[in-house]
């Protein structure tokens, strides 16, 4: 048994300077945009949605932009069993998640959990 949910929507930006996708989205949702010192800053950041929401994440990607899903789980390999029996095909595997497409051509990923209350929520699916 695992448990999973949508972690975050997540703006893959095909932009020059990831600032030009943080200014628009933060204006246009209302939100203020965390930007970081990393030195992955470069790439992501995410707006303030409050915690009772998915997080929306900003990524400056080299594909065509587009949104992409998280669904976040307590057991990567389990949740990524279950979406293959749904359809879903692995795309590219990372140490700390997986790319998957939906039957529908849609990409998502499957991520460890990224939301505070993940594990004392009843807002999630048990499997």
């Amino acid at each position: 048994m695992h448990k999973s949910r949508l972690a975050a929507l997540v703006i893959d930006s095909k932009v020059d300077d990831i600032e030009e996708a943080n200014i628009f989205w933060e204006q246009a949702l209302g939100l203020e945009c965390v930007r970081s010192s990393e030195d992955w800053s470069s790439r992501y950041s995410h707006l303030n949605a409050p915690d009772d929401q998915p997080h929306i994440l900003i990524q400056k990607t080299t594909h065509e932009s587009r949104v992409h899903l998280d669904i976040e789980t307590d057991d990567i390999t389990a949740e990524v069993t279950r979406l293959k029996a749904l359809g879903a095909k692995i795309i590219e595997k990372f140490e700390r998640w997986v790319v998957m497409q939906a039957p529908t051509g849609h990409r998502f990923c499957v991520v460890n959990p990224q939301r505070k209350d993940f594990n004392d929520s009843d807002n999630v699916n048990v499997w």
